[in-house]
């Protein structure tokens, strides 16, 4: 996917609140979204009004839709984060965003906006916190940005990984926060998850966190049916050094020795990290 300079690009948040003492950072990502040459405009549901709410469930999602429905819109980010990004998901047209589809770009509790756009539609989405333009990064960042939607260079999405165990593996990928996957369980807007690539990662939780998700997926029977699994960054795991660590966790837990497992440092909750494509094809 590409954009242009000029392009309008809307800014919603689906999931928490920001906070009104955030609006400063908020200021300075729309100030570098211009400077690169898009036209950012603003949902009116992104800051607190009570609570964790920018508003209620349907509002968050009409305004999610008005975007999808104004054909100067050519792309969608989310900005947000935290718990309730799935309350949206039953005032949501899959129709009409099928028809009228764009990129939509979130991470960490938007994945499960991100997975139903897939499974509902059939169209990818982008596993990308957009505010990695204004962090420590932000000179990379904003370098791959650049190159990738403007000029058709893959920097955002190429990925270094190395092979956990097995030596190949092919599929479409779906996935992302290993917590926030789990809320699509046992609603229509899961994926398939035959010969599909999972992807998981995390910002926080512990080896007994882990632990219980992992089996929760395996229980789910989802290890029998994917090619196999990418490993994205866990963050607390990884930077308390907890043991076991996540990928002995994983082969453990999976417990099938020809499913393959594959680590990538870059793509998570990270600065640094790369946009993963829910809903395309990866070869590893």
């Amino acid at each position: 996917m590409l954009l242009k300079q000029g392009d309008k690009v809307g800014i919603v948040g689906c999931s928490n609140a920001l906070s009104i003492s955030s609006k400063t950072k908020t200021d300075e990502l729309l100030r570098t979204i211009e400077s690169l040459g898009l036209i950012p405009l603003c949902s009116d549901f992104i800051y607190e009004k009570y609570s964790v709410f920018s508003g209620k469930a349907s509002v968050r999602g009409k305004a999610l839709m008005e975007f999808y429905l104004e054909p100067e819109i050519k792309a969608i980010f989310d900005i947000s984060g935290g718990d309730i990004a799935n309350e949206i998901l039953p005032y949501l047209d899959f129709q009409i965003i099928k028809k009228y589809h764009k990129p939509f770009f979130g991470y960490s509790d938007l994945t499960t906006i991100i997975n139903a756009l897939y499974s509902q539609t059939g169209h990818p989405s982008y596993l990308y916190q957009i505010k990695n333009l204004i962090y420590d990064k932000k000179v990379k960042q904003q370098e791959r940005f650049v190159h990738t939607l403007f000029q058709d260079n893959n920097d955002l999405y190429n990925l270094d990984y190395t092979f956990i165990q097995g030596e190949r593996m092919v599929g479409i990928i779906v996935g992302g926060n290993i917590r926030c996957f789990l809320k699509l369980a046992g609603t229509p807007y899961m994926p398939d998850f035959e010969d599909k690539i999972l992807f998981l990662e995390s910002m926080s939780g512990d080896v007994g966190l882990m632990t219980t998700y992992l089996n929760q997926y395996k229980q789910m029977g989802i290890f029998r049916k994917i090619n196999g699994i990418l490993l994205g960054t866990f963050t607390k795991m990884e930077k308390e050094k907890l043991q076991p660590t996540m990928e002995e966790l994983v082969v453990n837990i999976v417990g099938d020795e020809k499913l393959p497992i594959v680590k990538t440092e870059e793509v998570g909750h990270g600065t640094n990290s790369k946009c993963l494509v829910i809903g395309k094809k990866y070869i590893f």
